[in-house]
């Protein structure tokens, strides 16, 4: 006997509800035949919200039981939900692993190589290109969260402000090997107060916070990734001082 379900969900000319769409694709997915209802103006909406009692759409129902909206579905299939207050390294991650592929491929397309120390420099650079763009995004959201712990934020606020430019400067100049008199520097001295502010923070005084590393909506923890992030900075330019300065390269 196919299993069914019945799904009640808003499909206007002006809104087409994404979670009624996804509720659908799973239930489908698990082998559901779907009694597809479509709620096609606020009215009707607004009278089966009041018919069952329910403040939000789609709404879903198996075996003539009311599993409820999207979440609750995935719950009652043992899927993952996210926790909108939940601390998560997939944003981190997800950038880290994005700017290593970058890095690869520049490689490969200029050296005819993957594993050469240029992609390894494409890799900070470009990471701190996008680390850059993120807390772009929403500068006041950044600075606010910023605060919590930098501690030259705190003697100087407008810092926060400058912080995110100062990391996209670098990190351009580094993709192309330019002004390293500028770039080496700016990388040094950002991620060395970072990275005594990240572990004065976590390690010294224990302090659970989120991280402003890749914006200021992030919910990634401040901890070992955020000090990575500083490191990396301070490795690039130490190592570009050095390459420039010393190697004459």
């Amino acid at each position: 006997m196919a299993k069914t379900a019945e799904l009640y969900r808003m499909v206007m000319e002006d809104h087409l509800c994404p979670y009624g769409l996804k509720s659908k694709d799973l239930l489908e997915r698990k082998g559901y035949e779907v009694e597809d209802h479509q709620l096609k103006t606020r009215d009707e909406t607004d009278e089966f919200k009041k018919k069952h009692s329910v403040e939000t759409t789609p709404q879903t129902w198996i075996a003539g039981k009311r599993i409820g909206g999207y979440d609750a579905l995935r719950e009652y299939f043992g899927e993952d939900v996210k926790d909108e207050d939940g601390t998560s390294y997939q944003p981190v991650i997800a950038i880290f692993a994005v700017a290593a592929l970058m890095a690869l491929s520049l490689s490969w397309y200029v050296f005819g190589d993957l594993l050469t120390l240029r992609a390894f420099e494409w890799f900070i650079a470009i990471s701190m290109t996008v680390l850059a763009i993120q807390k772009l995004q929403d500068i006041e959201s950044f600075s606010t969260m910023f605060l919590n712990y930098d501690l030259l934020a705190r003697r100087w606020v407008r810092y926060g402000y400058l912080y995110p430019f100062g990391e996209a400067v670098a990190g351009v100049l580094m993709i192309g090997g330019a002004l390293t008199w500028l770039s080496a520097p700016v990388a040094l001295f950002i991620g060395t107060i970072g990275a005594v502010s990240v572990f004065k923070a976590v390690y010294v005084d224990k302090r659970e916070l989120k991280c402003a590393c890749v914006g200021g909506n992030s919910n990634v923890p401040l901890g070992f990734i955020s000090l990575t992030e500083n490191l990396m900075m301070i490795a690039m330019g130490l190592w570009m001082s050095f390459k420039v300065y010393t190697l004459g390269w």
